[in-house]
């Protein structure tokens, strides 16, 4: 249904109304294969419109003959040679050439004292009806249809009498036919209009242009600017920005590269730029989400271990009775991560500090060091059925102490080789985010 393209268009980006040198976060193209595929719903939704075409009543007068026309009803359209494409600069062009449109009504006809009645089954043939639709960013940065240009013609039309004055049809009938056409003629633009600039319009105005993601952050997705349209495709330039629900009016200022699309052989284009994800990492950090305690049952018992062998010295020189006290490991990120997009994929990078405590019951917690921690991942996006996956490989992984760097040297092998520790750290963290920030654009 064109409902649901012009639905599906609205996908991403701001509120404000100037916004004519921001750089997208999220483009969408729409090319011609994408058009072939929704012309099919396209037409239903035009015949939908046309069948519910309300005829006035008609009558008149040609000499002897006085004639009622009443409950005219469209019974079948038959729109085989349409065609839906772009118009460049303006919006969709649906063209239909050669149809026809099959409808009854019943007469009333009176000549000299012979009074007639019956049902009238015709036909409308040559129907041609070419319309075009503007697109347009409204002020709240959704799409809309700005206008509507139509034009419809009926080349002939027909009509089979039945009943007493069949015969005298041909006297009867060019006045009755050219009436008819008349009528259906100038139904036809003004309930397409009304489907498109009230109907659809309707429809767009009750789409919103923020929404939450979850309990932390949200989205903006309204269009920065009007649709691009060429010959081959319908571009659409969104905000694509995450934002803290707790500050809302705290954003990332958008430095990053507007993204790309140079290829028209798919239906259907999705390109992300780095402020897309960075927005989105940026607002998880504000909100506080990137911290983690592990601590307890969340503890494995092999980076228990570790850590117990290797302040196993330091712990006997505070006080031999912290040995048998829980340990705790604070993670927290200290910068909003950093991403990079390259044709090989997307790189994150993250520093956060590491704190290694020991939780001696009812005492304040003793910490025995202090670490920064700092690794990047690549991650690669691919689609699979309707879903989008995200593939992410370690690529680096540093960890150095805060105190003195004899402590480096003891801690950064064994954590660095701890999978418990790195890989929780930054994939439960980041690809977290990352997962969020992209499956809902599906």
């Amino acid at each position: 249904m064109i409902v649901w393209f012009l639905s599906v268009l609205l996908l991403v980006s701001s509120v404000p109304s100037i916004m004519t040198a921001e750089p997208a976060g999220c483009k969408i193209r729409f090319t011609n294969k994408g058009l072939d595929m929704l012309k099919s719903e396209t037409l239903k939704f035009v015949e939908e419109e046309l069948s519910n075409i309300s005829m006035p009543d008609m009558e008149g007068k040609e000499g002897r003959f006085q004639y009622t026309i009443t409950e005219v009803k469209i019974t079948e359209l038959n729109l085989t040679h349409a065609d839906l494409r772009f118009i460049p600069n303006v919006g969709l062009l649906f063209d239909v050439q050669n149809s026809s449109i099959s409808l009854t009504f019943n007469r009333r006809i009176l000549y000299w004292f012979f009074y007639d009645t019956g049902n009238i089954n015709a036909s409308a043939e040559g129907v041609n009806i070419n319309t075009a639709l503007n697109l347009i960013r409204d002020d709240e940065g959704r799409l809309k249809i700005n206008n509507i240009s139509c034009d419809a013609s009926i080349a002939k039309m027909r009509a089979k009498f039945s009943g007493t004055l069949g015969r005298v049809y041909d006297f009867l009938g060019r006045v009755l036919t050219t009436g008819m056409r008349f009528l259906l003629n100038q139904q036809i633009c003004p309930a397409l209009n009304h489907a498109a600039l009230v109907h659809v319009n309707s429809l767009l105005e009750t789409i919103p242009v923020r929404t939450e993601v979850d309990q932390y952050i949200g989205i903006d997705y309204s269009l920065i600017d009007d649709p691009v349209v060429t010959s081959r495709s319908l571009d659409m330039n969104f905000r694509g920005m995450f934002f803290d629900l707790s500050q809302q009016n705290v954003s990332l200022v958008n430095y990053a590269v507007e993204p790309l699309i140079q290829e028209y052989d798919r239906m259907v284009y999705l390109a992300l730029s780095e402020f897309f994800f960075d927005s989105g990492m940026f607002s998880y950090y504000t909100a506080g989400i990137f911290q983690l305690d592990i601590v307890n049952e969340k503890m494995p018992k092999d980076l228990e271990m570790l850590l117990r062998t290797t302040y196993f010295g330091a712990m006997m020189m505070l006080n031999p009775a912290l040995v048998d006290a829980p340990m705790s490991l604070q993670i927290a990120v200290n910068s909003p991560p950093k991403t990079t997009i390259k044709t090989s994929g997307a790189t994150v990078a993250m520093t956060a500090n590491v704190k290694v405590m020991v939780l001696p019951p009812g005492q304040p917690p003793v910490q025995m060091s202090s670490m920064t921690m700092e690794t990047k991942f690549n991650a690669k996006v691919s689609m699979r059925e309707k879903r989008l996956c995200l593939h992410a490989d370690l690529r680096k992984f540093k960890i150095f102490s805060n105190q003195s760097a004899l402590e480096s040297l003891a801690v950064s092998f064994p954590l660095s080789a701890c999978y418990n520790l790195s890989v929780c750290l930054s994939v439960c963290l980041l690809i977290t985010c990352l997962s969020v920030c992209l499956l809902i654009t599906c």
